[in-house]
């Protein structure tokens, strides 16, 4: 965490300040937000609590993918006449694009 500090002074100074920490075994973390998802694969996951508050600290592979709405599922799902899995996953090669998706579930 800092250089040239031992772990074990470093965790009884957090302990005096009241700071608890705890490692959280994760397989992955995925951020939603509108536009796209940020997933981080083989995270390392420390779950800080300080004072009441809480608050992650992450570190692993970043991607980000397209973020893929239910709604475009279903009409990709309706206009391609294919189940929803075949839309989603459709979508996904398509990185969210509507019209591909649909025009590449015709062609099949």
């Amino acid at each position: 965490m800092f250089p040239g500090i031992n772990p074990r002074q470093m965790q009884g100074m957090m302990k005096k300040l009241g700071i608890k920490q705890e490692e959280i075994e994760a397989e992955e973390v995925i951020i939603k937000t509108k536009e796209k998802n940020i997933v981080i694969k083989d995270p390392q996951v420390s779950l800080i609590n300080m004072g009441g508050n809480q608050s992650f600290q992450i570190t692993g592979e970043v991607t980000e993918e397209s973020a893929i709405s239910e709604e475009d599922i279903k009409t990709v799902a309706e206009k391609a006449k294919v189940t929803f899995n075949k839309a989603k996953e459709a979508l996904k090669k398509s990185e969210g694009d509507l019209a591909e998706a649909i025009l590449s579930l015709q062609e099949n």
